[in-house]
């Protein structure tokens, strides 16, 4: 098996991670995770909720989600009991836009992709944020260039808050030996081709050998691959991480 670390077992890793989230109930409520209903999300949400801890969970619904990953709201009801909250984009706000630029605008530039992502995405993401003190991601350094320098404890100076990343140490393969292992539902687009997972428009299916978020807006270039719920005037907002 390989990891990021290859000194690190995958129990090692369960062990530190499970400690994270609960160092996070315990000492930085209210906390909230944000899923995106992908693989390392599910790990996440296995583990805060089979030891019931004090991380409430929402997704951010963006209104151009595959009918897959809408489905994983249901199937986590299934198998946990539980309800993610769903946080959708101002309705207003997609109107003008699409209005103003076309339904799918984001294909003409950068900025015009930035814009979608800020209205469907980081302007939910800033009201689930909202009064609480700490959030939580299913980053992997892994996944991408954009990611490499990754903390599993970040002081996130954008949102006033501390911002947690426990399976940072992760690797592809520790992720699904953990998913097979333990019987967690899973998003069936990654026995699809789909390693990482957004919205429908944006996400392609990848081939051998490419990098696991090639199919995220696969027209730009790898550096601008972000979607800016990570990111502050073009720069990452790990501005300072925590020992």
């Amino acid at each position: 098996m390989s990891t990021t670390d290859s000194t690190i077992s995958l129990p090692d890793l369960i062990a530190a991670t499970k400690a994270t989230l609960e160092k996070i109930s315990s000492d930085y409520t209210p906390a909230v995770f944000a899923s995106s209903l992908a693989a390392e999300d599910m790990v996440l949400t296995d583990l805060i909720l089979r030891s019931k801890l004090d991380i409430g969970i929402f997704t951010l619904e963006t209104g151009r989600l595959h009918a897959e990953t809408l489905g994983m709201l249901d199937r986590i009801k299934e198998a946990y009991d539980y309800d993610v909250t769903p946080f959708r984009p101002q309705p207003e706000a997609v109107a003008n836009y699409v209005e103003q630029n076309g339904l799918n605008a984001f294909y003409d530039s950068v900025e015009m992709r930035k814009e979608c992502c800020r209205i469907r995405k980081i302007e939910p993401l800033n009201r689930a944020l909202s009064g609480k003190k700490s959030w939580v991601t299913g980053q992997r350094r892994a996944q991408s260039q954009t990611r490499a320098e990754l903390h599993v404890q970040e002081q996130d100076e954008a949102h006033a808050m501390t911002k947690f990343n426990p399976l940072a140490d992760w690797s592809e393969e520790d992720v699904w030996e953990y998913i097979r292992s333990n019987n967690v539902p899973y998003n069936p687009l990654h026995d699809k081709g789909y390693p990482s997972i957004g919205c429908e428009p944006c996400t392609r299916a990848i081939q051998p050998g490419e990098d696991v978020r090639a199919g995220r807006w696969w027209w730009e270039n790898p550096d601008s691959k972000e979607c800016g719920l990570h990111v502050v005037d073009g720069k990452l907002i790990r501005i300072k991480s925590i020992a």
